[in-house]
């Protein structure tokens, strides 16, 4: 096998500008992949393209659009793909999570809002981007979700529901485009060192009056591994999923927590 698989792939990262997202770009680039970036600030979507590796034969690019808006993202990407006909073979969904809370408080308006944001904007992602997929006879679509897929985290009601429906939803895709080359997979990450996980920390903390220290030791006490992940360890899991070697993977929750998730 080659020690740059994807040197003849393109690859649409969603939430590409910081966090997981920055770091699954970084490692699909190392890889050998054309990497198109994708998020809503433009200054920061050219400053990481420029950043990122350039494989012999790849460039990378970036599209600006803001999955609070799905349709302006679908006609951004469509545009897209009518200049350039070759299309993704691998899509990254990836995008902020909905704020902490309990789900009975939380207003409609936000389970409507993460629905938008999680479910549709994949959704529309998906049906722009399998054509060429399907053309190519390979594909992966890859979702960033969370280990609440197995267990529900306290205190994350609007996140839970609707990172449950994300993996319902790759699950029923699974099943549909396996025939054709294209698998489709979510990555659940646990308590990752991210701008994300301070910021629920820094919520915690100001609703318990607790030390921000004091929140995060007892998280590592049910964490095997004592410590927290590192973004670069999901683009790990990621980059693999993405590779030919992972053809037949399909259709799972590959959580990468340090052992935390207490199920199965």
């Amino acid at each position: 096998m080659s020690s740059l698989p994807l040197t003849t792939h393109r690859a649409l990262v969603g939430g590409s500008t910081q966090g997981i997202g920055w770091a699954i770009a970084e490692a699909l680039a190392a890889q050998g992949a054309g990497v198109t970036l994708l998020a809503r600030n433009e200054a920061r979507l050219r400053e990481c393209a420029a950043a990122l590796p350039v494989p012999a034969g790849q460039e990378h690019d970036y599209l600006v659009a803001d999955f609070d808006n799905p349709e302006h993202l679908a006609r951004v990407v469509h545009a897209y793909l009518a200049e350039h006909p070759g299309g993704f073979h691998i899509l990254v969904n990836n995008t902020g999570g909905p704020p902490g809370g309990p789900l009975l408080e939380a207003p409609v308006a936000a389970l409507q809002l993460a629905f938008n944001q999680h479910v549709v904007c994949n959704q529309l992602l998906a049906q722009a981007l399998v054509p060429g997929m399907r053309a190519a006879g390979f594909g992966r679509i890859i979702n960033i979700i969370s280990t609440s897929v197995k267990i529900p985290l306290p205190g994350l009601g609007v996140s839970n529901t609707i990172r449950g429906a994300v993996a319902s939803w790759a699950k029923t895709l699974a099943n549909e485009l396996g025939p054709h080359g294209i698998t489709v997979n979510n990555v659940l990450p646990g308590a990752t060192l991210t701008q994300r996980h301070h910021s629920l920390v820094a919520h915690k903390a100001a609703q318990t009056g607790h030390p921000m220290e004091a929140i995060e030791n007892e998280m590592l006490k049910l964490i095997p591994a004592r410590r927290f992940g590192l973004a670069e360890e999901v683009a790990t899991a990621v980059a693999f999923l993405a590779s030919p070697a992972a053809g037949y993977l399909n259709g799972i929750n590959l959580p990468v927590d340090g052992g935390r998730t207490g199920s199965l």
